[in-house]
């Protein structure tokens, strides 16, 4: 029923905590792949960059990018390993952007099966003041959303 698994990952235990529950829905089924995928923010390039660099300004924004995007997916290397041992066969990803935007347009244009992710749990003035990435991905894709509630997790906090 799911042949890929989309996981996404922002480095934290937090969301780290869906990784069990990746294994229990996966193990013993006919999951072809999971794709971890983490979203980093882009970094802020400042507008003064000095002339004496040897390359242009684009050449510097491109590397920076480069180089952010590819600190982003260092992370997904230890998680990646924990999977291939449990047996999966494992993709990662890593992409600069919103988080919920760019979760629900990898899911839309890969043919993901199912989203598992965790969520805080919160809700009232905490979920409006943080915003939650889990709900906005929830509302922006048709893939089916498992989300897994924060260790501790106390209903209506």
């Amino acid at each position: 029923m799911y042949r890929r698994v989309l996981v996404p990952l922002d480095g934290s235990k937090l969301a780290e905590s869906v990784l069990p529950h990746v294994i229990a829905l996966a193990k013993g089924r006919d999951v072809a792949e999971v794709v971890l995928l983490r979203i980093c923010e882009p970094p802020s390039i400042l507008a003064d960059y000095p002339a004496s660099l040897p390359v242009s300004w684009e050449k510097h924004r491109e590397q920076v990018i480069t180089d952010m995007q590819n600190a982003c997916g260092l992370y997904l290397d230890d998680m990646e390993r924990q999977l291939r041992e449990e047996g999966f066969k494992v993709r990662t990803e890593s992409r600069l952007g919103d988080p919920a935007d760019e979760i629900g347009d990898y899911a839309s244009k890969n043919e993901v099966d199912i989203i598992v992710m965790a969520s805080h749990g919160r809700s009232g003035l905490s979920k409006w003041a943080y915003g939650s990435v889990a709900e906005k991905v929830l509302h922006s894709t048709c893939v089916p959303v498992l989300m897994v509630r924060a260790p501790g997790c106390v209903p209506g906090i």
